[in-house]
């Protein structure tokens, strides 16, 4: 994660903690994330969707030469995703905080998740500053003391924490936190790629029940590719999904949601 910490230093240099905290306090009041997935979950009967603006990916490289963020977001927002990520890391995924800033100032509706390797403080406030309704929380890469430091300043800011674990350590881990409200499964592996949908299954099928009565709802990731793969989460007990790649990769990204889900989904 050194490139990270090349940005951040780089990010702070350009726009210092005090200004980026001002800047996030000025900034248009958040959209509420975690409640336009649940209602879009028990509107359509299907899992809610977070449709992920990216360009690249670290294991399959440039997805989209022809990218346009903003019309992107707003094909997604009219065929019926429940919320949006904008990927904001450069190095591996070719985003930018821009992108997240633009959708926002397009008029985008959808409530919007900051997709960043969040290692400090500085990025949480400059993702609110640009327009984010939400920010990835990943456990793999932070403690369990930064997580909680971490979920506080999202509670001040009125962000909501998507908090990703891969695996049975990191969902413990988690689980032992208050305050969770989005736990994303992740079923790519951090180290090989190697995407497993069985994984979320696994998981669920043991903490389920804790899951349920923290009333936290569960975001299934990665090798979802078809209305088989989303019912597969589904019966496992997801309440979302995110997905991008096999809805950017479309010549009409928009319409490829209804090919996701095998039926169009209602606002």
């Amino acid at each position: 994660l050194w490139v990270t910490d090349w940005r951040l230093l780089s990010g702070l240099a350009r726009n210092p903690l005090e200004e980026v905290i001002e800047s996030a306090g000025k900034a248009p009041p958040t959209r509420d994330f975690y409640g336009a997935l649940a209602a879009a979950h028990k509107r359509n009967g299907v899992p809610a969707l977070i449709a992920e603006v990216k360009k690249a990916s670290p294991s399959k490289g440039v997805l989209r030469e022809n990218f346009d963020p903003v019309q992107i977001a707003q094909a997604y927002e009219k065929h019926g995703a429940a919320c949006l990520s904008i990927l904001t890391d450069e190095k591996y995924f070719q985003g930018s905080f821009e992108n997240l800033q633009k959708v926002r100032k397009a008029g985008v509706k959808c409530p919007l998740l900051c997709k960043e390797f969040v290692v400090d403080k500085w990025q949480i406030y400059y993702a609110r500053a640009m327009g984010a309704d939400a920010v990835l929380l990943i456990a793999a890469v932070l403690t369990d003391l930064d997580i909680k430091y971490f979920l506080r300043i999202c509670k001040e800011l009125g962000l909501t924490a998507l908090i990703e674990v891969h695996d049975e350590r990191e969902m413990e881990r988690v689980l032992a936190i208050n305050g969770v409200q989005l736990i994303g499964i992740n079923n790519r592996s951090l180290e090989t790629f190697i995407v497993d949908t069985s994984n979320t299954k696994t998981l669920l099928e043991k903490h389920g029940d804790a899951i349920r009565e923290k009333g936290i709802l569960v975001v299934g990731e990665s090798g979802l590719f078809n209305p088989d793969d989303v019912a597969y989460v589904q019966n496992a007990g997801v309440s979302a999904v995110l997905v991008g790649e096999s809805l950017v990769k479309q010549a009409d990204p928009g319409r490829a949601i209804a090919g996701l889900f095998g039926k169009e989904l209602v606002h």
